[in-house]
């Protein structure tokens, strides 16, 4: 049962993970072949140098991961990340955070997806590449 919503899919990930909304994460668009999501900035995402932390980045992956899986699979709320890889390329802008996440691949067990981070308003190079898998409960 595939989840398009995009309000159903962020209140699922606010109700099983409410750290998401504490740090501002947002489905904006859900697709067929991906999800568009957001963390919205605030000053205390700051880490010296004025940038974005790495903790922000990696939380906008994993939960955007976890956006693409309730997309496709529908309220699958006992599915966890089981790997989460990510490379910061450039630093990110002090701004809005945004993310495009894809599924590579679904299997009985595990789901593969990958993420590619943005700032808002930035040159359009990434500023974060990550991959991840999902156990799935079977």
């Amino acid at each position: 049962m595939k989840l398009r919503d995009p309000l159903a899919i962020q209140n699922l990930i606010y109700k099983g993970v409410p750290m998401a909304q504490s740090f501002g994460f947002q489905v904006n668009e859900v697709h067929d072949d991906r999800v568009l999501t957001r963390v919205v900035y605030r000053e205390e995402m700051q880490r010296p140098g004025g940038t974005v932390s790495g903790p922000v980045i990696m939380s906008l992956a994993d939960a955007s991961m976890y956006a693409i899986i309730l997309a496709t699979l529908g309220p699958e709320e006992m599915a966890v990340t089981s790997n989460l890889n990510i490379n910061f390329l450039q630093r990110p802008a002090p701004a809005d955070l945004l993310a495009e996440t894809r599924l590579l691949k679904i299997g009985r067990r595990l789901a593969f997806c990958e993420v590619t981070m943005l700032s808002e308003g930035g040159n359009g190079r990434p500023v974060a590449h990550a991959t991840g898998s999902y156990a799935l409960p079977g």
